[in-house]
């Protein structure tokens, strides 16, 4: 069983930071991002910006408040299935594209070949046979729940460091994230196909601290340790770090790519000019299909600019199937694993160069963009208003931005509005990087991101999530039980808040937490 160690992790951590130092200064001189919403007119920002303000009044909930994602919010009534529904905006002829994106999002995949040849290219090596096996009914995942079981809806992302002079500038132009294991890849896939030996297994196993509150009140938080077991292609590479990283919810995801890069970048920070302590940093990552300079908006530390690259990359690096954005059929192969590379493909030239050819990708990412944000519950009730008080005294908006307006000059390929187009959306995030803290470092870097940074979680259907998942895990590996001490893992630049709120007094936080439980 292989552990990684403090010894493995702190040079590469060192020289990951002064890169990232490096690649933000790069980034100041080469973005081009628009520093003002070009989208409308002088009346319609100034109506933005008015209505987009955060709020002084907790007397009553906000015009418009209830309906989180704007004219895409669905209403129907809450089940296990409420983050399958579809924008409610969309009209029949576009939802039609829906289920069938959701079909492919459902679909398992096999290995070649296959007599059912649409269904083939799993793998060779894989972490999972469908999207929806990760993303539990289109929520969130969770961390393997016994010693031994797989996986399934978390994976260990693995990395080095840079080590070469084209290494560090590959970072620098944005054309490389960081790098892979030599061996094992980007990502550990504890799965094969028949004949092929998966690499290996996650262990995970935890500490217990306990903390104590304000009057009295004890919170358990429990740190995980994580190893590879039974590697099955040799060790590890001397300098590779891993992450776990559970599957985040999907909804809202189109509406996310719909907010003007703009607005996110208002709230930036990154010298902390305002003296507040937080120092939002943006993502700049490439497209995947156009190589040009992006927005991060996408993954645990906004690796992704489009939901489409979202979804290419969870093809390749999940399942194994290559698409037009993602076009090697052997995913996360390596050359030190020849057996692999040597496996039968579902390449079928009569469909295309590919195993999901481009309808299909088209349709999952149509699927993913519009899963629809569920209307919330108890919005004006006083004690949800009361929580919402104390969520803002205790400066969570700082990075939970709660509200933005989607851009007005979005277009579908049928010449229709899109459905995100001008929409007034609740997701409760910035989109930004933030330091997090020891606690919750993984000593890996991602691009611009250091090892203690990570993208704001939007906060949208939060409180649905052990109604959708069947159990609730929270952060970016699962290891918080309750949103208390999801709460309390924060440190860094959210330790501020998360002291607040560990003193406020017991009525005022079980407020805070039914705030959250509403959204």
């Amino acid at each position: 069983m292989t552990r990684i160690s403090a010894r493995r992790t702190l040079l590469p951590a060192f020289v990951a930071g002064f890169l990232v130092f490096s690649i933000t200064l790069a980034a100041a001189e080469i973005l081009n991002f628009p520093s003002v919403r070009t989208d409308l007119s002088a009346e319609q920002l100034k109506r933005v910006q008015d209505i987009t303000r955060p709020t002084t009044d907790f007397s009553k909930a906000e015009p418009y408040e209830a309906m989180e994602s704007g004219a895409t919010t669905t209403v129907a009534p809450v089940s296990r299935d409420i983050f399958s529904q579809p924008s409610a905006n969309l009209g029949l002829e576009r939802e039609e594209n829906f289920h069938l994106g959701n079909a492919l999002f459902r679909k398992l995949w096999v290995s070649a070949p296959s007599s059912t040849q649409a269904s083939d290219g799993l793998g060779p090596l894989f972490n999972a046979r469908s999207c929806q096996s990760c993303h539990i009914r289109d929520g969130r995942g969770h961390p393997p729940e016994t010693a031994g079981a797989a996986a399934t809806s978390m994976v260990l992302r693995l990395a080095r460091p840079a080590v070469t002079p084209e290494e560090e500038q590959a970072l620098r132009d944005f054309k490389a994230i960081n790098f892979p294991d030599a061996t094992y890849g980007a990502q550990l896939q504890d799965l094969a196909v028949p004949g092929l030996a998966a690499e290996g297994k996650v262990a995970v196993s935890y500490s217990e601290e306990t903390m104590t509150l304000s009057g009295g009140e004890t919170v358990t938080l429990r740190k995980p340790h994580y190893a590879v077991a039974d590697l099955a292609y040799g060790p590890l590479g001397e300098t590779t770090t891993i992450s776990a990283r559970i599957a985040p919810p999907m909804i809202g995801l189109g509406l996310i790519e719909a907010i003007p890069e703009a607005d996110i970048l208002a709230h930036a920070d990154p010298d902390d000019l305002d003296g507040d302590g937080i120092r939002g940093r943006a993502a700049i990552v490439r497209d995947h299909r156009t190589g040009q300079i992006a927005l991060g908006r996408f993954g645990w530390k906004a690796q992704n600019a489009t939901v489409r690259d979202q979804v290419a990359s969870a093809f390749s690096a999940d399942i194994g199937i290559s698409t037009p954005d993602r076009p090697d059929p052997y995913g996360d192969c390596t050359v030190k694993q020849p057996k692999c590379l040597s496996m039968p493909t579902g390449v079928q030239k009569r469909l295309g160069d590919t195993e999901a050819p481009g309808p299909i990708l088209d349709l999952v990412t149509f699927y993913s963009e519009n899963l629809a944000v569920p209307a919330r519950r108890k919005a004006s009730f006083p004690d949800v208003l009361r929580g919402k008080d104390m969520f803002y005294q205790s400066g969570c908006p700082a990075c939970h931005t709660p509200k933005f307006v989607t851009r007005d000059d979005l277009k579908g390929s049928d010449g229709k509005d899109k459905a995100q187009a001008f929409q007034l959306i609740w997701p409760y995030s910035d989109f930004l990087l933030h330091d997090m803290g020891d606690g919750l470092s993984d000593g890996q870097p991602v691009g611009v991101a250091s090892g203690r940074d990570w993208r704001t979680p939007p906060l949208w259907g939060i409180g649905l999530t052990q109604t959708v998942s069947g159990r609730q895990a929270y952060l970016h590996d699962g290891r918080a039980r309750t949103l208390t001490e999801a709460i309390l893992w924060h440190g860094g630049e959210a330790e501020k808040a998360r002291n607040t709120y560990a003193n406020l007094p017991p009525d005022d936080r079980q407020a805070l937490i039914n705030f959250l439980e509403s959204l």
